[in-house]
């Protein structure tokens, strides 16, 4: 079962989130996650097995330039994650679909998102989903 998370759901989504963003604690995700939602231009879907939550999709609205677009907003897919033991029996898809579905509802005609360049997993399912690629960039930084 996919379903919508609310406020009540940020410490499992939180949680998941932490695996699959290493460099972000599970409490710091939680409060950033709980402004994004109540800001109410953002999503987050949970996908269950059984009664143990598998994984967790965030999208949200953005109406700044989205890469490879020409509407807005446009929906866009921020992060998408299932445990190890629940891959490789659908889940990630259920979570695009509900993403999707709620972009949809909220007037997009476009559904976007990103990865790291050397994120093979990430983009081959992106592939799989039917994204087309956009653009590659490689972004530099310097301190002055």
């Amino acid at each position: 079962m996919v379903r919508k998370a609310g406020a009540k759901d940020m410490d499992i989504i939180a949680d998941m989130a932490a695996l699959l963003w290493g460099n972000h604690s599970a409490a710091d995700l939680k409060n950033e996650f709980s402004e994004i939602l109540s800001k109410g231009k953002a999503q987050f879907f949970l996908k269950w097995e059984e009664d143990v939550p598998a994984g967790f999709a965030q999208c949200q609205l953005r109406y700044d330039y989205v890469e490879g677009t020409r509407t807005t907003p446009v929906g866009y897919l921020e992060g998408i994650f299932v445990k190890e033991a629940c891959r490789n029996k659908g889940y990630a898809r259920e979570l695009l679909s509900e993403c999707e579905a709620w972009a949809k509802e909220n007037g997009c005609r476009e559904f976007a998102s990103d990865c790291e360049i050397d994120n093979t997993d990430s983009l081959k399912f992106h592939k799989a989903m039917n994204f087309a690629e956009a653009n590659r960039i490689i972004c530099f930084t310097k301190k002055l």
